[in-house]
């Protein structure tokens, strides 16, 4: 950036005051922090919402809630959690402030682009949860809107479908921006192969949310289509095919998995290599294995549909390539455990996190084999075996990789260090509730309750009372983990540079960040993880 740009860049920034200042602001820290606080304030209501459930299912029959109550809560927990919560998670808020930082840029490539993806975001957000308030009662088809039901039903479908359009547009201009950035604004003598993970793995969810996200654009406005024009394509009535509704979505949402759990992993092989105080091992096999996920996750989208009705030879050949995809995210975890190998291992709060990120990705990546064989996949479709495998995937590998981060980058972002004793309970009560709540989800499913339902026989009753335990369990962890660091935002103590003894850029600067970052952009002579402790703290 030049010094004549950086001077109308301070300008525009202290054009406005207050709130202004931030919701106009386009300095990529803070669009980062705005997303936080949107995210988190959306996650909280989908912990509401999900909890709600679990009470239902404390007992057979009627528990707080209507079966009609159930299905809308479940649907509205769903969109929120996966299209304002899980999609955007780590690359909307760690990505935005800590990408141009690790690659030494004083900004994103295109910053008003960056601030017009929040507000599409807040906008996408505002109509989808619109339809809580309109007349017919909130969409009640599970956050898929599987057609035919999707255009049948006489709820509110069309804020929801039109909000999650709205919001992949924010996903596209993520993206883009993310990729551009890296492609043009890495720090001199900073080659591919001395760029941190972390960037790497926002680099391959950049392609992902660019070459993915039209598809469910043009599949939502389809189903917009059925019900405002009845144009017939998923209504067999009008010649449509409700099968080929799942064929386009999951073409879209198993890559977006990927757009999911990529940063995730790059969270976690920032801070394992930290914390055990060595190098990373395999950085380039990591490199590698990340971008053949965002590759070979384009071609898996068949195994949600091993019961729908497909060729048995498309049958096989999305079970093989279900395997497949195991192996690079195989190679990311044997690399972490290489990692760790004799390492000085420094107990802190986000390499618990880290930890326990291993732990329950490699659960919900083992169950995740069991679902892509095609003879178990038919006992388990449609059972709470799904539910407990998805969780541990997205909640149990996303949102543990979520809490690592901001229990990593809590000083650098905010210039205060955390409570660690209470940080460290926090971690150890959310992780028991965590396998509280969905451990016997698997025992559900295989001994064959349905997922979704809002009732079920009094043989399940018992692993359904230890469930919803758990999720109180949970709740209380998240509460403690919350309150901690809030109050540590404002009354901390002081945080050096660098308090963990990082390698990567970003602990070369103050913390908090000045607005450009860097006085001068640094000129890179090694690679990211290279044993070299930076003495300052």
């Amino acid at each position: 950036m030049s010094n004549l740009n950086a001077v109308s860049f301070r300008e525009e920034q202290g054009r406005y005051k207050g709130i202004f200042a931030w919701i106009f602001s386009t300095d990529h820290k803070r669009i980062g922090l705005l997303y936080l606080y949107s995210i988190v304030s959306f996650f909280l209501i989908g912990v509401l919402l999900g909890a709600a459930m679990k009470l239902e299912l404390l007992a057979p029959g009627k528990t707080v809630m209507d079966p009609a109550t159930y299905n809308a809560i479940f649907t509205l927990h769903g969109v929120i959690m996966i299209f304002l919560v899980v999609v955007p998670g780590l690359p909307a808020v760690f990505g935005n402030f800590m990408l141009p930082i690790m690659i030494g840029a004083k900004d994103v490539a295109f910053p008003k682009l960056n601030l017009l993806s929040w507000w599409i975001y807040v906008f996408g957000a505002i109509i989808a949860l619109s339809s809580l308030f309109m007349g017919g009662g909130p969409p009640d088809t599970g956050w898929t809107f599987y057609a035919p039901y999707a255009f049948k039903t006489n709820t509110n479908m069309l804020p929801a479908v039109l909000g999650a359009f709205i919001l992949g547009f924010s996903s596209i201009l993520t993206g883009i921006n993310f990729i551009v950035t890296i492609h043009r604004l890495r720090a001199p003598g900073m080659t591919w192969f001395k760029m941190p993970l972390f960037p790497w793995t926002l680099y391959g969810t950049g392609w992902i949310q660019i070459l993915a996200t039209p598809i469910v654009g043009i599949t939502l406005l389809m189903i917009v289509g059925e019900r405002v024009l009845n144009i017939g394509f998923f209504d067999p009535a009008l010649g449509g095919d409700p099968i080929l509704y799942q064929h386009l979505f999951w073409i879209y949402s198993h890559p977006a998995v990927y757009i999911m759990i990529l940063p995730a992993m790059g969270a976690i092989s920032e801070i394992i290599p930290t914390f055990a105080n060595k190098s990373i091992f395999g950085y380039k096999a990591i490199v590698i294995s990340t971008l053949a996920i965002a590759f070979v996750g384009y071609f898996v989208w068949g195994h949600h549909m091993f019961t729908s009705g497909m060729s048995g030879t498309a049958l096989y050949t999305f079970s093989l390539l279900t395997f497949i995809v195991a192996i690079p995210s195989a190679i990311k975890v044997f690399n972490w455990v290489g990692t760790l190998h004799k390492a000085s291992i420094q107990l802190e709060t986000p390499f618990f996190w880290a930890a326990s990120f291993l732990f329950v990705f490699m659960i919900g990546g083992l169950s995740g084999l069991a679902l892509g064989a095609l003879a178990t996949n038919v006992h388990l479709h449609d059972t709470a075996f799904v539910v407990a495998h998805f969780h541990f995937i997205v909640f149990g590998g996303v949102g543990f990789a979520f809490m690592g981060a901001i229990h990593y980058w809590f000083p650098k972002i905010w210039g205060r260090m955390y409570n660690t004793r209470i940080a460290t309970s926090g971690w150890i009560i959310f992780f028991i509730g965590f396998c509280t709540l969905y451990l016997p989800m698997f025992f559900l499913g295989v001994t064959g309750m349905p997922r979704r339902y809002y009732d079920y026989v009094e043989n399940f009753h018992g692993p359904n009372i230890v469930s919803t335990i758990g999720s109180w369990v949970l709740i209380l962890g998240l509460v403690i983990i919350l309150t901690n660091l809030i109050r540590s935002a404002y009354k901390g103590e002081k945080a050096g540079k660098n308090p963990w003894g990082g390698r990567t850029l970003e602990w070369t600067v103050d913390s908090p960040p000045t607005l450009e970052n860097f006085e001068e952009i640094p000129v890179i002579d090694r690679g990211p993880y290279d044993y070299r402790k930076n003495p300052e703290s």
